[in-house]
């Protein structure tokens, strides 16, 4: 039995597949020459516009990649940038680091 999808899953999909579809008309992109430039077929881009959430993100990200907006995919979630996962972190490190016997500690 499978899992069902989360409804805010659900929607961020269709809105993504309907801002796809968005931008590919602004851009004067049919679909087959968008499902061509992709790499896939027309009927995968009529799924994804349409946000069915069985397209594999890849197809997603590829059209990301046509639009020229992939580094938008690449910084969804930044690390770097993540302040819950570094909070996180920080309240686990030690209050003190002592250097193990026989080593003075310094680099």
């Amino acid at each position: 039995m499978e899992t069902p999808i989360p409804l805010p899953v659900e929607r961020a999909i269709q809105k993504l597949g309907n801002d796809i579809s968005l931008a590919r008309r602004r851009r004067h992109i049919s679909q087959a020459s968008l499902a061509e430039r992709m790499g896939a077929s027309l009927s995968t881009v009529r799924r994804m516009e349409k946000g069915d959430v069985r397209v594999p993100i890849h197809f997603f990200a590829r059209a990301l990649h046509v639009f020229g907006e992939i580094r938008s995919l690449e910084n969804l979630l930044d690390t770097a940038r993540d302040d819950i996962g570094l909070t996180l972190m920080d309240e686990r490190l030690p209050k003190r680091v002592r250097s193990k016997a026989g080593t003075s500690g310094a680099l």
